[in-house]
């Protein structure tokens, strides 16, 4: 299938190619800012621009709801929506420009990988993982500070309100747990570190339940803009109408289902699996607040209670472990109470004050009232 087949299939219509001079702006401030934000990586500026300078560019005329800028590997280009200011292209531009370093090609031309999605002869997976992860990586270069949203009665805080949010919340929530420097250089440098890493602190299983949850998420917000779109071009209102706003009521639905359903699987399996792992008082301490800071990533909704019952659920289980780690050890133990003897008293009154509260200072009620 060729390159204006594919736009015309996706709606896109091609109107003017950008001049030398604004691709070479756009490719210097975007090398400037990527090696700014993630000096980590060693990134060498001048070649990222070389390479950044080398994209085609077009304005062009998109469908509704479609994103405000495309990568296509095929011919080596960004087409960015008519609409947007010339100012604001470099915004929209970040992410585009990281599909195209990402992205790694077989013999014939032929896209086999791009950062977290692998594409297969059949089928394609982690696409929504790696739009999530991209989005992430452009928000922090693009610099958009964190905003509480609400969708599909879904709240919660992000630096990416309008892009792929629901995915950005949960892959997020990956980062937290095994880090963001192994999500961010996974998904520049198209590797398997960040999956294993995740593997590992889950099971396999667990990782490719998530991934597939976060496609499958990303496709029916696709089928939902698809729908408006049919929505927006009949003039009256008929059956067939309302047949499509039903199933848009559905759809959204369903996502709602599996975000929970997902953010659920995050949080027992890995916190199940990193209690079983915990061999000493200080281990236990770090494990309180790792699960307790896990409450700023959440994703929650009215009658949403699985997080609040199943940290306190933990914290029980948790005080259990504590006491036999103290009363069970020897030196060694006692070398670790010492060190944290000034915190066992503190812990102890915590847990108590969980069980009377049912978990009311964490927050979760309040920022549902909020919103």
């Amino acid at each position: 299938m060729s390159v204006e087949t594919d736009l015309r299939k996706d709606g896109i219509e091609v109107i003017r190619k950008l001049d030398t001079l604004q691709i070479n702006s756009i490719a210097n401030n975007i090398a400037t800012k990527l090696c700014e934000t993630f000096p980590e990586y060693n990134l060498n500026q001048n070649e990222l621009f070389i390479r950044l300078s080398r994209l085609d560019m077009y304005r062009a005329k998109m469908p509704e709801g479609m994103a405000e800028a495309n990568y296509f590997y095929k011919n080596t280009s960004i087409y960015f929506n008519e609409h947007i200011p010339d100012d604001d292209l470099e915004e929209f531009a970040v992410h585009e420009c990281i599909h195209y370093l990402q992205e790694v090609k077989d013999k014939r031309n032929y896209l086999i990988r791009m950062g977290l999605c692998d594409y297969t002869e059949f089928k394609i997976y982690g696409l929504g993982l790696n739009e999530a992860a991209v989005q992430l990586m452009a928000s922090k270069v693009n610099g958009i500070p964190k905003e509480y949203v609400k969708y599909f009665g879904i709240s919660f805080e992000t630096i990416s309100p309008s892009y792929y949010p629901l995915e950005c919340c949960l892959v997020n929530q990956l980062a937290y747990l095994v880090g963001e420097d192994v999500l961010f250089e996974s998904t520049l440098n198209s590797n398997d570190n960040f999956k294993q890493a995740f593997a590992d602190a889950t099971s396999p299983k667990v990782f490719m339940a998530i991934q597939n949850a976060i496609d499958e998420i990303l496709y029916h917000e696709e089928d939902i803009i698809k729908l408006n779109n049919k929505i927006a071009n009949i003039d009256d209102r008929n059956k067939k109408v309302d047949g499509m706003l039903k199933k848009i009521d559905e759809l959204k639905s369903e996502i709602s289902l599996i975000f929970f359903r997902t953010q659920n699987l995050i949080i027992s399996s890995y916190f199940d699996n990193s209690f079983n792992k915990i061999t000493n008082l200080e281990e236990v301490e770090s494990y309180r607040r790792k699960l307790y800071t896990f409450k700023d990533y959440l994703g929650s909704s009215e009658g949403y209670t699985f997080f609040n019952d199943y940290y306190v659920s933990k914290m029980e289980q948790l005080e259990e472990k504590y006491n036999a780690l103290e009363n069970g050890e020897t030196l060694q133990i006692e070398t670790a109470i010492k060190v944290i003897s000034k915190k066992e008293n503190m812990f102890r009154r915590f847990i108590a004050a969980i069980k009377k509260l049912l978990f009311g200072e964490i927050g979760i009620q309040e920022h549902n009232s909020n919103n």
